[in-house]
Protein backbone atom coordinates (compact mmCIF):
# COMPACT_ATOMS: atom_id res chain seq x y z
CA UNK A 1 0.00 0.00 0.00
CA UNK A 2 1.10 3.50 -0.70
CA UNK A 3 -0.20 6.19 1.52
CA UNK A 4 0.32 9.59 -0.11
CA UNK A 5 -1.09 13.38 -0.27
CA UNK A 6 -0.49 16.47 -1.94
CA UNK A 7 -0.92 16.50 -5.96
CA UNK A 8 0.46 18.43 -9.06
CA UNK A 9 -3.04 18.97 -10.50
CA UNK A 10 -4.50 15.99 -11.54
CA UNK A 11 -1.44 13.80 -10.60
CA UNK A 12 -0.57 12.63 -7.63
CA UNK A 13 2.55 14.94 -5.86
CA UNK A 14 5.99 13.69 -6.97
CA UNK A 15 7.39 11.77 -3.80
CA UNK A 16 4.02 9.73 -4.43
CA UNK A 17 4.42 8.65 -7.96
CA UNK A 18 7.67 7.66 -7.04
CA UNK A 19 6.01 5.47 -4.40
CA UNK A 20 3.44 4.19 -6.80
CA UNK A 21 6.45 3.23 -9.17
CA UNK A 22 8.34 1.44 -6.38
CA UNK A 23 5.32 -0.11 -5.37
CA UNK A 24 4.35 -1.53 -8.62
CA UNK A 25 7.71 -3.41 -9.22
CA UNK A 26 7.35 -5.36 -5.89
CA UNK A 27 3.94 -6.14 -6.89
CA UNK A 28 5.41 -7.78 -10.08
CA UNK A 29 8.01 -9.35 -7.79
CA UNK A 30 6.20 -10.83 -4.65
CA UNK A 31 2.60 -11.01 -7.28
CA UNK A 32 0.35 -8.62 -4.81
CA UNK A 33 -1.36 -5.85 -5.91
CA UNK A 34 -0.70 -1.94 -5.38
CA UNK A 35 -3.48 -0.63 -3.22
CA UNK A 36 -3.07 3.82 -2.71
CA UNK A 37 -4.80 5.48 -0.27
CA UNK A 38 -5.48 9.09 -1.52
CA UNK A 39 -6.01 11.91 1.76
CA UNK A 40 -6.48 14.89 1.66
CA UNK A 41 -6.28 16.86 -1.46
CA UNK A 42 -4.64 13.75 -3.09
CA UNK A 43 -7.94 12.32 -2.89
CA UNK A 44 -8.65 14.80 -6.44
CA UNK A 45 -5.81 12.97 -8.21
CA UNK A 46 -7.15 9.52 -7.61
CA UNK A 47 -7.48 8.89 -11.39
CA UNK A 48 -3.79 9.80 -11.50
CA UNK A 49 -2.45 7.65 -9.09
CA UNK A 50 -3.64 4.41 -11.06
CA UNK A 51 -2.17 6.28 -14.16
CA UNK A 52 0.54 5.82 -12.03
CA UNK A 53 0.60 2.63 -11.19
CA UNK A 54 -2.07 1.69 -8.13
CA UNK A 55 -4.90 -1.09 -9.11
CA UNK A 56 -7.02 0.29 -6.39
CA UNK A 57 -7.31 3.44 -4.76
CA UNK A 58 -8.89 4.58 -1.31
CA UNK A 59 -9.78 8.14 -0.65
CA UNK A 60 -10.32 9.81 2.22
CA UNK A 61 -11.28 13.39 2.35
CA UNK A 62 -12.25 15.59 4.91
CA UNK A 63 -11.96 18.93 6.73
CA UNK A 64 -9.40 17.29 9.63
CA UNK A 65 -6.90 16.86 6.55
CA UNK A 66 -6.74 20.31 5.30
CA UNK A 67 -4.13 21.43 7.54
CA UNK A 68 -1.26 19.06 8.06
CA UNK A 69 -2.32 17.53 11.11
CA UNK A 70 0.10 14.08 11.76
CA UNK A 71 -3.00 12.50 14.11
CA UNK A 72 -5.54 13.47 11.56
CA UNK A 73 -3.88 11.46 8.54
CA UNK A 74 -2.39 8.81 10.88
CA UNK A 75 -6.40 8.30 11.39
CA UNK A 76 -7.26 8.26 8.49
CA UNK A 77 -4.16 6.27 7.05
CA UNK A 78 -5.45 3.17 9.14
CA UNK A 79 -8.55 3.57 8.49
CA UNK A 80 -7.45 2.93 4.39
CA UNK A 81 -4.70 0.38 5.79
CA UNK A 82 -7.59 -1.75 7.58
CA UNK A 83 -9.18 -2.47 4.18
CA UNK A 84 -6.29 -4.58 3.15
CA UNK A 85 -5.06 -6.57 5.43
CA UNK A 86 -1.54 -8.04 5.64
CA UNK A 87 0.76 -5.27 3.68
CA UNK A 88 3.84 -3.09 2.97
CA UNK A 89 3.07 0.72 3.80
CA UNK A 90 5.20 2.82 1.69
CA UNK A 91 4.77 6.15 3.33
CA UNK A 92 7.05 9.58 1.96
CA UNK A 93 9.73 10.99 4.05
CA UNK A 94 8.90 14.12 4.06
CA UNK A 95 8.18 16.24 6.83
CA UNK A 96 4.86 15.17 7.21
CA UNK A 97 5.47 11.66 6.72
CA UNK A 98 8.11 11.41 9.08
CA UNK A 99 5.29 12.21 12.36
CA UNK A 100 2.46 10.25 10.35
CA UNK A 101 4.43 6.68 10.10
CA UNK A 102 5.44 6.47 13.82
CA UNK A 103 1.58 7.18 14.77
CA UNK A 104 0.44 5.15 11.81
CA UNK A 105 2.85 1.76 12.60
CA UNK A 106 1.82 2.46 16.54
CA UNK A 107 -1.67 2.36 15.34
CA UNK A 108 -1.29 -1.17 13.02
CA UNK A 109 0.86 -2.46 15.59
CA UNK A 110 3.43 -2.90 13.02
CA UNK A 111 7.32 -3.01 12.37
CA UNK A 112 8.41 0.36 11.11
CA UNK A 113 11.92 1.32 9.30
CA UNK A 114 12.82 4.84 8.65
CA UNK A 115 14.68 6.69 6.14
CA UNK A 116 14.36 3.67 3.50
CA UNK A 117 16.53 4.00 0.55
CA UNK A 118 15.29 0.86 -1.14
CA UNK A 119 12.84 -1.60 -0.42
CA UNK A 120 12.99 -5.39 -2.15
CA UNK A 121 11.18 -8.39 -2.11
CA UNK A 122 13.75 -11.58 -1.57
CA UNK A 123 11.25 -14.04 -2.61
CA UNK A 124 9.99 -14.42 0.68
CA UNK A 125 9.54 -11.14 2.48
CA UNK A 126 10.30 -7.51 2.07
CA UNK A 127 13.47 -6.54 2.64
CA UNK A 128 14.54 -3.04 3.72
CA UNK A 129 17.43 -0.49 3.05
CA UNK A 130 18.91 2.66 5.14
CA UNK A 131 22.01 4.49 5.81
CA UNK A 132 23.21 3.92 9.95
CA UNK A 133 26.16 5.16 11.78
CA UNK A 134 25.60 8.92 9.80
CA UNK A 135 25.52 7.29 6.41
CA UNK A 136 28.86 5.07 7.03
CA UNK A 137 27.09 1.68 6.89
CA UNK A 138 23.68 0.80 4.85
CA UNK A 139 21.38 -1.93 6.99
CA UNK A 140 19.06 -4.58 5.44
CA UNK A 141 16.04 -4.58 8.16
CA UNK A 142 13.30 -7.12 8.20
CA UNK A 143 10.07 -6.83 10.18
CA UNK A 144 8.62 -9.03 11.83
CA UNK A 145 5.07 -8.41 11.67
CA UNK A 146 2.44 -9.08 9.13
CA UNK A 147 2.13 -5.39 8.71
CA UNK A 148 5.40 -3.46 8.14
CA UNK A 149 5.25 0.41 7.66
CA UNK A 150 8.35 1.62 5.38
CA UNK A 151 9.50 5.82 5.49
CA UNK A 152 10.87 6.13 2.37
CA UNK A 153 13.29 9.21 1.49
CA UNK A 154 12.11 11.28 -1.34
CA UNK A 155 13.82 10.31 -4.75
CA UNK A 156 14.93 6.82 -3.50
CA UNK A 157 12.29 4.86 -5.95
CA UNK A 158 11.88 5.67 -9.98
CA UNK A 159 8.26 6.84 -10.91
CA UNK A 160 6.68 4.96 -13.78
CA UNK A 161 5.77 6.62 -17.40
CA UNK A 162 1.98 7.68 -16.57
CA UNK A 163 -0.70 5.57 -18.51
CA UNK A 164 -3.86 7.17 -18.69
CA UNK A 165 -5.92 4.74 -19.68
CA UNK A 166 -4.57 2.17 -17.36
CA UNK A 167 -7.78 0.33 -15.27
CA UNK A 168 -8.42 0.37 -11.36
CA UNK A 169 -10.59 0.66 -9.05
CA UNK A 170 -11.48 4.08 -6.90
CA UNK A 171 -13.62 4.26 -3.80
CA UNK A 172 -14.63 6.58 -1.21
CA UNK A 173 -14.10 5.72 2.18
CA UNK A 174 -16.30 7.76 4.98
CA UNK A 175 -13.80 8.25 7.89
CA UNK A 176 -14.88 10.18 11.14
CA UNK A 177 -12.13 12.08 11.92
CA UNK A 178 -11.78 14.20 14.90
CA UNK A 179 -11.74 18.48 14.15
CA UNK A 180 -7.29 18.67 14.17
CA UNK A 181 -5.40 19.48 17.11
CA UNK A 182 -3.20 21.80 14.61
CA UNK A 183 -4.34 25.07 13.76
CA UNK A 184 -2.01 27.19 11.39
CA UNK A 185 -1.78 31.12 12.56
CA UNK A 186 1.21 32.00 9.95
CA UNK A 187 1.61 31.06 6.40
CA UNK A 188 5.07 32.05 5.05
CA UNK A 189 5.80 30.40 1.66
CA UNK A 190 9.70 29.08 1.00
CA UNK A 191 11.55 31.48 -1.79
CA UNK A 192 13.21 29.52 -4.55
CA UNK A 193 13.61 32.37 -7.33
CA UNK A 194 12.68 30.26 -9.54
CA UNK A 195 14.63 27.64 -8.76
CA UNK A 196 14.27 23.98 -8.40
CA UNK A 197 13.06 22.81 -4.90
CA UNK A 198 16.23 21.33 -3.17
CA UNK A 199 14.28 18.26 -2.15
CA UNK A 200 13.33 17.75 -5.94
CA UNK A 201 16.57 18.60 -7.45
CA UNK A 202 18.62 16.47 -9.89
CA UNK A 203 21.74 18.21 -9.16
CA UNK A 204 22.82 20.03 -6.12
CA UNK A 205 25.57 22.25 -5.72
CA UNK A 206 26.63 22.79 -2.19
CA UNK A 207 29.22 24.31 0.11
CA UNK A 208 30.40 24.53 3.01
CA UNK A 209 33.34 25.83 5.50
CA UNK A 210 35.72 25.69 2.89
CA UNK A 211 34.04 28.67 0.82
CA UNK A 212 35.25 31.13 3.38
CA UNK A 213 32.10 33.45 2.93
CA UNK A 214 29.10 33.94 1.49
CA UNK A 215 30.27 35.18 -1.98
CA UNK A 216 31.61 32.11 -3.50
CA UNK A 217 27.80 30.90 -3.53
CA UNK A 218 27.01 33.33 -6.40
CA UNK A 219 29.35 30.78 -8.25
CA UNK A 220 27.58 27.83 -6.57
CA UNK A 221 24.62 29.10 -7.78
CA UNK A 222 25.41 29.56 -11.62
CA UNK A 223 26.00 26.26 -11.95
CA UNK A 224 23.32 24.97 -10.36
CA UNK A 225 21.12 27.25 -12.57
CA UNK A 226 22.97 25.58 -16.06
CA UNK A 227 22.40 22.22 -15.10
CA UNK A 228 19.09 22.84 -13.52
CA UNK A 229 19.66 22.28 -10.00
CA UNK A 230 19.58 23.69 -6.91
CA UNK A 231 22.42 25.18 -4.18
CA UNK A 232 22.71 23.29 -0.99
CA UNK A 233 24.83 23.88 1.96
CA UNK A 234 26.66 22.21 4.89
CA UNK A 235 25.72 23.44 8.60
CA UNK A 236 28.34 25.31 8.86
CA UNK A 237 28.10 27.49 6.30
CA UNK A 238 24.38 27.89 7.23
CA UNK A 239 25.57 28.58 10.80
CA UNK A 240 27.89 31.76 10.04
CA UNK A 241 25.12 33.53 8.08
CA UNK A 242 26.88 32.95 4.31
CA UNK A 243 23.44 31.50 3.06
CA UNK A 244 20.05 30.99 4.75
CA UNK A 245 18.83 27.92 6.69
CA UNK A 246 16.38 26.41 3.98
CA UNK A 247 19.73 25.64 1.87
CA UNK A 248 21.06 23.41 4.60
CA UNK A 249 21.20 19.60 4.28
CA UNK A 250 21.66 17.44 6.60
CA UNK A 251 20.95 15.13 9.39
CA UNK A 252 19.40 18.65 11.09
CA UNK A 253 18.54 20.26 7.54
CA UNK A 254 17.09 19.03 4.33
CA UNK A 255 17.67 14.88 3.12
CA UNK A 256 18.32 15.22 -1.07
CA UNK A 257 19.04 12.34 -3.43
CA UNK A 258 19.74 13.79 -6.18
CA UNK A 259 21.51 12.23 -9.53
CA UNK A 260 24.48 14.45 -8.87
CA UNK A 261 25.51 16.06 -5.51
CA UNK A 262 28.68 17.80 -5.61
CA UNK A 263 29.87 19.05 -2.34
CA UNK A 264 32.66 21.99 -2.80
CA UNK A 265 34.35 23.06 0.75
CA UNK A 266 32.59 20.61 2.73
CA UNK A 267 34.34 18.29 5.24
CA UNK A 268 32.02 15.29 4.99
CA UNK A 269 30.92 15.30 8.91
CA UNK A 270 28.54 12.57 9.57
CA UNK A 271 26.09 14.78 10.16
CA UNK A 272 25.46 16.35 6.53
CA UNK A 273 26.92 13.00 4.95
CA UNK A 274 23.34 11.01 6.92
CA UNK A 275 20.92 13.80 4.58
CA UNK A 276 22.94 13.19 1.19
CA UNK A 277 24.13 9.32 1.09
CA UNK A 278 21.34 8.26 -1.01
CA UNK A 279 22.83 10.34 -3.94
CA UNK A 280 23.78 8.59 -7.43
CA UNK A 281 26.97 10.47 -7.87
CA UNK A 282 28.86 12.14 -5.53
CA UNK A 283 31.60 14.65 -6.45
CA UNK A 284 33.95 16.24 -3.77
CA UNK A 285 36.24 19.25 -4.10
CA UNK A 286 38.60 20.20 -1.19
CA UNK A 287 42.04 20.95 -0.61
CA UNK A 288 42.02 18.49 2.13
CA UNK A 289 43.09 15.19 0.97
CA UNK A 290 42.27 13.49 4.31
CA UNK A 291 38.43 15.02 4.30
CA UNK A 292 36.21 12.72 5.52
CA UNK A 293 34.03 13.38 2.73
CA UNK A 294 36.31 11.82 0.26
CA UNK A 295 35.38 8.17 1.55
CA UNK A 296 31.80 8.94 0.53
CA UNK A 297 32.48 10.29 -3.00
CA UNK A 298 32.37 8.93 -6.54
CA UNK A 299 34.84 11.02 -7.44
CA UNK A 300 37.52 13.28 -5.20
CA UNK A 301 39.00 16.35 -6.81
CA UNK A 302 41.92 17.38 -4.38
CA UNK A 303 42.28 21.21 -4.75
CA UNK A 304 41.62 24.79 -4.22
CA UNK A 305 38.41 25.36 -5.08
CA UNK A 306 39.30 29.09 -6.33
CA UNK A 307 41.41 27.47 -9.13
CA UNK A 308 38.60 24.54 -9.76
CA UNK A 309 35.08 26.23 -9.79
CA UNK A 310 36.41 29.20 -12.37
CA UNK A 311 37.90 26.53 -14.43
CA UNK A 312 34.71 24.16 -14.19
CA UNK A 313 31.89 27.03 -14.75
CA UNK A 314 34.09 28.56 -17.99
CA UNK A 315 33.91 24.71 -19.34
CA UNK A 316 29.94 24.46 -18.11
CA UNK A 317 29.37 28.05 -19.95
CA UNK A 318 30.38 26.70 -23.00
CA UNK A 319 28.66 23.52 -23.36
CA UNK A 320 25.91 25.44 -22.40
CA UNK A 321 26.67 28.19 -25.01
CA UNK A 322 25.42 30.67 -21.82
Amino acid sequence: MVIGWGRDGDAPSAAVRELLGGARRLAEKSGGQVVAGALGAAAQAAQGMVAYGADQVLTVDHPALAEADAEAYAAAAEAVCGRTGEALVLVPGDRLGWEVAPRLAHRLKAGLVTDCVSVDWDGSRFVMTKPVYGGKAMAKLVARTAMQVALVRTRAMEALAPQPGRAGRVEALSVDLAPGRVKVIERKKEETQGQVRLEDARVVVSGGRGLGGPEPFKMLEEIARLLGGAVGASLAAVDAGWISPQHQVGQTGKSVAPDLYIAVGISGASQHVAGMSGSKTIVAINKDPEAPIFRVAHIGVVGDYKEVLPAFLAELRKIKGA
